[in-house]
């Protein structure tokens, strides 16, 4: 039985949780026709504008893989530099880190698959490969300035498998841990995980690491993003990480593309204003990025948010006339 606070509350929830944005990166990467760096940059200054302070910037793989951020150093050279505004980077392998060290990050961060055959299928190495090149990573992103991220993914369920077993999602933390990183985030890559599996994963990688960040990314396509949002806080996450309207995530296998995205940042910073967590983000100033985004990509939010409207519009509507 659940026993209520004194206050008669029953959630064990932080004051304060760190929002990370990766619409501009995994976001971004899903839309067919690419941004231009001018509207990308434009972007970047109404999230921070909106009291956005983390943000994945950019990706630096391969132009033919990826020719939608093919622009990376230039928008990087055109970001907004604030003191209290970190960006990251993805860097997929060696190469994609030298190209990044000069570019200005904060932070470099390298995606490595607990799954082996997503670690192949998506970036056409095994588990054991993309771990062996971390050292040599790391010593890039130290040279250059930048604290290093692993990003786990597939670290709680696997499409055309079903759940991963914490020793693979470990094996990858561990290297992490080995060769350095700053912090790791599990990812939620299917869309299919759910609350108890997101939070034995945070309980079981904080018990082994107590010292080590551990954030997590949230995908959308069982409608579980606000309840693993939720179970991930009251297990210690030290960050939540969505996408501006939902772009991008989950594009491996069909559904309705209504569910296949990250979840919506807009919803996120409306779940925890309902929470009372703090995040120094404005919900109302955020939805300007959301319906920026709309209208550069034609792509319209998946949100909640967008499509259902807040607490306040609701308070705030009055009964039509029907007299």
């Amino acid at each position: 039985m659940t026993h209520a606070a004194p206050d008669g509350a029953v959630l064990s929830l932080p004051p304060s949780i760190r929002l990370v944005e990766v619409g501009l990166r995994d976001g971004l990467q899903a839309v067919s026709a690419p941004l231009s760096t001018e509207h990308k940059v434009e972007l970047v200054h109404l999230l921070v504008d909106a009291g956005v302070r983390e943000i994945e910037a950019v990706s630096f793989a391969h132009p033919r893989v990826l020719p939608q951020l093919a622009d990376a150093a230039e928008v990087m050279a055109a970001v907004p530099r604030r003191d209290d505004v970190t960006y990251r980077g993805l860097v997929p392998n060696l190469r994609g880190a030298r190209r990044a060290a000069d570019c200005g990050l904060d932070e470099m961060v390298v995606v490595v698959s607990a799954d082996d055959t997503v670690s192949v299928k998506n970036q056409r190495r095994t588990t054991a490969e993309v771990l062996a090149e971390l050292p040599d990573i790391a010593r890039v992103a130290e040279q250059a300035g930048c604290r290093l991220l692993v990003a786990v993914a597939c670290a709680f369920f696997a499409p055309a498998r079903g759940p991963v077993p914490a020793v693979e999602r470990d094996l990858v933390v561990d290297t992490a841990v080995d060769v350095g990183a700053s912090a790791v985030y599990l990812a939620a890559t299917s869309g299919q995980e759910t609350p108890r599996e997101m939070a034995d994963g945070i309980v079981g990688t904080r018990r082994r690491h107590p010292d080590l960040p551990v954030g997590v990314h949230l995908h959308n396509r069982n409608g579980f993003a606000p309840a693993n949002a939720l179970a991930a806080m009251q297990a210690g996450a030290s960050w939540l990480e969505g996408s501006f309207a939902g772009l991008g995530g989950d594009m491996w296998f069909p559904g309705d593309p209504t569910v296949l995205g990250n979840a919506p940042m807009e919803d996120l910073i409306h779940l925890c204003d309902g929470l009372g967590v703090r995040t120094g983000i404005d919900l109302t100033a955020y939805l300007q990025v959301v319906r920026r985004s709309e209208a550069l990509t034609g792509i319209p939010s998946t949100s909640f948010v967008t499509r259902g409207g807040t607490r306040d519009d609701l308070a705030r509507a009055t009964w039509p006339d029907t007299t």
